[in-house]
Parts: C-alpha cells; structure tokens; sequence
C-alpha cells in the first residue's frame, strides 16, 4: 500500500477540495492530511474534507491502522507520523510558531515507506515541507508540488520548487490523475518483474540504454555504464513516469533536446540515502574496539588520514569525525591526534549540503543527545556541526571511477555504494581502496556489502560487521592496473576514462614506461598546491612542508595562514594579480625561514582556466634555488671598524623597531577585527530573533488563515441551511411564530402575518404590544404557562372574520436541550368546522 502526504497551510483548503473532489474513492491508496492548525481550536478539517469524497475522512488517532482508500486529518496541537503502516501523535517538539509538522510528516513518510513515498505540498506561506520533500526524493519517492500561480498563498511550493523538489508541478485538481498516472507506471518494488537470466537481461537493457548513458557522460562526465541495470532501469523508469512518456526511444529523443532532463536524471542516478550513524552496532564496534586498536599502535606524529567515498549530505564524515572523537577516549594513555577526513562525492548539490553541515531537528532520531549536546549547535529549525568537527572534514568534488584516490590512508569508508556497481566494477574499485590503504588500515562497508573473493587483500574483523583490515600483499597485475588505470598522486587531475576489462594487459615496455614515469612524478617533481578562489588549497602534490605549515590555533587550509616566514607577503600579492595575468607569474630567490635555515625558493603563480574541473583556480609550484652567498663586504673608506659596527647595530635597531611597530599594527588590527567581528555575531543574533519573531508571527498568521477559512465555510452552510428553513417554512402554508423566554418576537413565516400584525420591524418586540385578528385574549398566558411548565397547549379559535385555526403552543427546545422560548403554530381548519357544521345541520 502507498501512503500519500499532503501538506497544506494558509489558503489550502481550497486546494485540498480541488484535491479530493478529483480523487477517484478506489485509488488503493491512503492518504495523511497535515494542516497548520490552532493549538486551542477544534478542527473542522475532516467533515470539510467529507463532502469532496466518497472514501471515509477522520481525525487521526494514536497507534491507529492505516487502510487504504481512505483519508486520517491531523489533529490539533499533534505531530503525525508513520510507523509500520501505523500512525503516530506526538506532542510538538517546538514551541507555537516554530512547528514545522509537514517536515515532520513527510521525514517519517521517507524512512517507513522509501522508494513508496509520496507526498504532496499545497498552498501556504513560510517554507515548511520542503525538508521533508528532500528527504523523500532521497528514498527515490515521488515529490508532487503544486503549481505557484493556482496557490492562494504560493510561498510553500515556490520553495519546495526553488529546492529542487517538484517531481510534478501542475494546478491542485490535476494532481491526482498525474500521481495515478506514476503509480501505474512504476511498479512497488516488491512488485518487479523477477527475470531468469540475469546476465543477459543486464546486456540487452544496457544496450537498450546505451544512448541514455552517452548523453548523461557527453552531459555530466560520469559513465554509469558499470551500474546495476535494475537500479538504472528502476531510476529512468521513474523520470519517465513523471513525464508520461511511456516509450524509450521517445525519452531519449526527450533527454537530448533537454539538457535541464539531463542534470534531473543524473541527480535521480546519484542515490543518497544516508543518514547519522546508520547500523548502530557498526559503530557501537568502530568506537569502542577498531578504532582505539588502530588509534593506539599508530604513531602520535603523523596525522590520522581517512576516507569517506560517496559521503552524499555528510552524515556518514561526521559520523566518522565523532566517532574518533569518542574512540580516542578509550586509548590510554590519552594522545592528541590530528585527524584528516576527505569526503567525496559526485554530486555537487550533496557537497554543498554537506559543507553547510546544517540538518534538520528530525536527526534527533538517530543521534543521541548526549552527541547532539556535544557536536551539533541547535538553532531554532536545525542542527549545525560545530567547528570542532567540521574543521576536520574536507569535502570534495571526486568520482572514485575516473578520478585518482586519496593514498596513505588509515580508514576508508565506503558504505552502500558498491551494491549499485556490477560485479566487474567492484572487482576494481576494491583493489583500489587496498592500494589507498596502509597496512594493517580499515575498510568499512555497507551492511550489504563484502569484498567477496578478494581474501588475499582484507581480512574480516568480526563477522557480520562489514570492517575489514588490509592485508600486506604485493602483486604484479595489481600494481599493473593501479597505473594504467589512475595516474599518481603527485600529478594533477585531468581527463580520464574507466579502462575495460576486456582490454589486453599492455606490454612490459609500456608498464616499464608507466612505472618509470610514475616514480619520477613521485620523487622528482616540484611541490605544489591548487587552490581555489578563496586561497584554501584543495589539492597538494609533492613534499610541501619546506614551504607551508599549519598555523597555530584552529586549523585552517587557507594558504595565507600556511605560508613559512618569507612566502606570505609575495604571495598574497602575487595571487591577486594572477587571475589578470594570461602568463604565469615568476617569483625568484625568495628567502624562505625553514627549520633548517633560510632557503631560496622559485615561485610559480598561474590561473588555471581549464580543463573544466580546474576552472577558475589557481596553481603554486614551489622549486628551491640556489641560495646566494653574501660576498663580504668591505670596508668604508673612512672610519674604524667599530664605526661601521656602529653603523650596522643602529640599522639593525631601525629594523627591529619597524617590526614591532608592524607587531603593534597586526595586534591592534587584529583587536579591531575582534572588536567587529563580536559586533557582527551581536548583530547575528538580534537578526536571529528578529525572524524567529518573524516565522512566529508567520505561523499565527497561517493558523487564523486556516481557522477563518474554516468558519467561512460554517457560515456559508449555515447561510444555506437558514435558506432551506425559510423556504420550508413559508412552502407548507402554516402559519409559525417563534417567541424567546420573555415572549418576544424572534422570528415568524409569512403566512403569519395574515392573522398577527407583524412586520419586520417587529423582531424582538412583545407579543403583548401585536394585534391580531383571534378571539384569543389568552393567548399571552397560555403562552406563558407553556413557557413554565413545559405542556403543550392547543385550542380552536376563531377570527374577526369568521374562520378558525388550531392554535397550538408547544415549547422551543434547542439542540443542547435548553428550553428558549415556545413555537406558536396556527393551523387553519375553516373548511373543517364549515363541514362539521354541515354535517350536523343533516
């Protein structure tokens, strides 16, 4: 069974009807409707929603099954979510005005029914669901928005569209036929045909798919050629469903005359399920045994190297940076360690995210508090990773298929990738990560993955945990596709394409060639580093400790802060003139303090403008150069020697005082900095309250919306049930009169003033003060008496002119049962008394 969310705000009750009327009452499908409501008010949401569908509507109950063709409403001052096909009300974990329940709802949705997941964001204001809309497109759900022009309030689907989200964007009433349309053509996947022939289904899909996966590496440069063909197949099938396209050959000719399809189907094939911590025993293992174990027999100088390979958002690098954290508790004695992560990924939107570090307040499930209090900085709708870990991780841009690894590692994390990989390309990539490994280094994996055959390069830990430790092994055909396949690390990155495997192994000249040249990269190339516009170096080849250390205090990759005493003042000028100049720039005999002394240094600017992966950054090549020898100098003409010693201690003076003048000026700057920076996090912070009062304002606004839009809806039917009773009243011909407790007029039928003198203006005055045309001078006191003891009273009266009526006044009762006045109906039965009287006279 799908279940669908549907997350609407101010204005979406219009949106919600124009929804349901146009839902079939037989879809299979359940549907969760979560509103902005007032905390204090009782909601009228699902006998609204009733008169648009057949199928039954109701308030969501705690611990509740969920049915298909059927619809559950939140409920007031509750946060729903979904558990096994059951619902779930909890209290709002924020406080009014800063709830986000759709989040919350859709969050749930993802993790209970993943790539099953729909949900759906109507008309409201402020941006909630649209987290929640990233979390399913992640599971491979379906995100339907509707379209901002037919919205009443367009805030919430401009967002969740700005975000990236809207799968299917269309007017409310034609989101229901274009979800039905999906469903039919993507099957549940339980629901997947199961095929005989594996190996041959793969090669006749591939190659039906061959002109898809061209244009997606003419587009984006990844080969996806060596992915599963169930899950391409699955992730296209689901593109297509989303445009109504049911032939391939049409979505191909789609895909290449849309170059934005294109980017859209790379992101759908770029599967980033993750989530903090993810197999808790994993880890519960890594801290405690693996890591200390490796953390305790590796040498305290050098600095902890790991990496996580396809780290998508990030959870899985910080996971990493605090469990190091936690594991170096368990060491004794306790050491400080510099700990390097490297976290890549394809995906630039995922590296984005995961440099921002921030996360939804959702990660509370699967991170402890103890960890949140320690790691994470909350704000008012989510997490922040704290520099202290951040500060440990760099993200990058890399393609663990085409691009060089990361070497002398320690840790190697690489979970859930390799089960979308064939089995051809895992063969490859695992040899890869042993090669990037130091002996004795760990190899983490996926709950579904192994290193299948290749006992000879890892052994297993423990059994059923994926970690795994490199094993010293040398072998020719292993180095051998090492250097065909990914050139050094000492060379920067250019093209590079995946090497068949059905290539025939090269010859011994040419891999005495590549061997040869891949030792000469390695040991007599220059040092350099690339960095980006920002002056952060993201790439280092060679020995660069002659040049650069790290600065004291928080650790920082800036080149600036790096830069030994004699480099930093070039530098800096030089790589502001760089991005002007089309020639390198040349720095010669620079005299750079290192440990050992002072040494010469040639230094090589140059913006790079392509290829396109090095587009706008910059390169330093740092070469040592003959440091110059000081001739002596001589004499003056005139004066002793102890003038000119004179001479040269007062220079030397002038010097040391213009250094601590220009130590003076860096302090004094650098307390103006401190000064304006404590105003601007002064700043940031009113900024901060002013839009929480902002969204809290929001929210109320939102809630009122809701709650007049529902009382609209009450008058009108209450206007139209007045309508019907009025027209009741006056079709049947019976005179009624309706008085309150103190016998006033409150309302009365048209036929009534024919006996009574009654005008409108008459309305709330006494029965007492009217006229009428009846014999019935008792009829105050009756009325009366009716009023008092409850009992019905009914006489024959007659007229001034000559007719009779049954006039019977029986009391008038409310509802809530509280007597509020008496009915007085007059029933005209002249041509009954006129045949009595005939019959008598016979």
């Amino acid at each position: 069974m799908r279940i669908v969310g549907i997350g609407a705000s101010a204005g979406g009750l219009v949106s919600l009807e124009d929804f349901f009327r146009n839902t079939p009452s037989d879809t299979g499908m359940a549907f969760l409707v979560v509103q902005h409501l007032d905390p204090t008010q009782k909601a009228l949401l699902p006998e609204l929603l009733q008169r648009y569908t057949e199928m039954p509507v109701q308030e969501a109950r705690q611990n509740m099954a969920i049915h298909p063709n059927s619809v559950y409403v939140i409920p007031p001052n509750r946060e729903l979510r979904v558990q096994n096909e059951i619902l779930k009300l909890e209290p709002p974990a924020q406080p009014r005005g800063l709830r986000l329940p759709i989040n919350v709802l859709f969050s749930s949705l993802a993790s209970a029914q993943n790539e099953r997941a729909i949900a759906v964001v109507l008309s409201g204001m402020g941006s909630d669901g649209t987290l929640g809309l990233q979390a399913i497109k992640a599971t491979g759900g379906l995100s339907v928005v509707q379209s901002p022009g037919t919205a009443q309030f367009d805030a919430m689907p401009k967002s969740a569209i700005a975000a990236g989200c809207g799968d299917i964007v269309a007017p409310a009433n034609e989101l229901p036929a274009r979800i039905l349309a999906y469903v039919r053509r993507v099957p549940e996947p339980e629901q997947e045909p199961a095929h005989a022939e594996p190996e041959q289904y793969a090669e006749s899909s591939l190659t039906q798919l061959d002109p898809i996966l061209h244009l997606l590496k003419q587009h984006t440069g990844h080969d996806f050629s060596l992915y599963k063909p169930t899950t391409l197949n699955r992730r296209i099938e689901r593109r297509m469903a989303i445009h109504g396209i049911a032939d391939l050959a049409k979505y191909t000719h789609y895909l290449a005359s849309n170059s934005q399809e294109v980017q859209l189907l790379f992101r759908e094939l770029l599967i980033g399920v993750t989530q903090f911590f993810r197999d808790p025993d994993t880890w519960d293992y890594l801290i405690n045994t693996g890591l200390p174990e490796l953390i305790a027999s590796h040498p305290p100088e050098d600095p902890f190297r790991a990496w996580v390979v396809g780290c998508s958002t990030g959870e899985e690098a910080y996971s990493l940076a605090m469990a190091f954290a936690e594991a170096v508790e368990h060491v004794k004695p306790v050491r400080d360690f510099n700990l390097q992560i490297f976290a890549s990924d394809i995906s630039p939107e995922a590296i984005t995210v995961a440099r921002r570090g921030q996360y939804p307040l959702s990660i509370e499930n699967s991170v402890s508090e103890a960890r949140l209090a320690r790691f994470f900085i909350k704000h008012g709708d989510h997490y922040q990773i704290s520099p202290s870990v951040r500060d440990k991780i760099l993200f990058a841009k890399h393609d663990v298929i085409l691009d060089p690894p990361f070497t002398k590692l320690d840790l190697v994390a690489c979970r859930n990738l390799l089960i979308y990989f064939d089995i051809s390309l895992q063969r490859r990539i695992l040899p890869l990560f042993h090669y990037s490994l130091l002996p004795n280094g760990l190899l983490l994996l996926g709950g579904s993955e192994t290193t299948g055959r290749l006992n000879h390069l890892f052994e297993p830990l423990k059994p059923k945990i994926r970690l795994y430790r490199s094993k010293q092994f040398e072998s020719v055909r292993h180095s051998d596709f090492l250097l065909k396949s990914f050139p050094p690390m000492s060379t920067l990155p250019k093209e590079f394409s995946v090497p068949s495997n059905k290539v025939p192994p090269p010859e011994s000249t040419n891999s005495l060639q590549s061997a040869a040249d891949n030792v000469l990269l390695q040991v007599f190339s220059p040092a350099a580093v690339v960095l980006n516009a920002d002056a952060d170096i993201v790439y280092i080849s060679g020995r660069t400790g002659k040049y650069l250390e790290p600065s004291a205090g928080k650790a920082t990759w800036n080149i600036h802060a790096m830069a030994r005493e004699g480099l930093r003042e070039p530098l800096y000028t030089a790589l502001k003139q760089a991005p002007d100049q089309a020639e390198p720039l040349e720095l010669k005999g620079l005299l750079v303090q290192t440990g050992a002394g002072t040494q010469a240094v040639d230094v090589t600017i140059q913006s790079l403008r392509e290829p396109e992966a090095l587009k706008d950054m910059t390169m330093v090549v740092f070469r040592d150069a003959p440091t110059p020898v000081t001739s002596r100098r001589r004499k003056p003409a005139t004066g002793t020697e102890a003038e000119y010693q004179i001479q040269v201690q007062r220079y030397q003076e002038e010097i040391d005082s213009l250094r601590q003048q220009a130590k003076q000026s860096r302090e004094e700057l650098q307390a103006s900095n401190e000064e304006l920076q404590s105003t601007n996090e002064e700043l940031q912070s009113a900024n901060e309250e002013l839009t929480t009062s902002k969204e809290e304002m929001q929210s109320m606004n939102e809630e009122l919306q809701t709650i007049n839009t529902e009382l609209q809806t009450k008058l009108d039917d209450l206007a139209l049930a007045q309508s019907d009773m009025q027209n009741v009243l006056n079709s049947i011909e019976i005179a009624v009169l309706f008085l309150d407790q103190e016998l006033n007029v409150r309302r009365y039928t048209e036929r009534t003033s024919t006996i009574i003198s009654l005008r409108e203006s008459d309305i709330g005055r006494p029965l007492s003060d009217l006229t009428s045309s009846l014999r019935y001078p008792e009829l105050q006191k009756d009325a009366r008496r009716t009023l008092d003891t409850l009992a019905v009273s009914e006489k024959q009266i007659t007229t001034t002119d000559d007719r009779w009526y049954s006039v019977r006044i029986m009391p008038y009762r409310r509802l809530d049962n509280v007597i509020d006045g008496v009915v007085i109906t007059l029933v005209d039965i002249t041509a009954t008394k006129k045949l009595e009287s005939a019959l008598r006279e016979r």
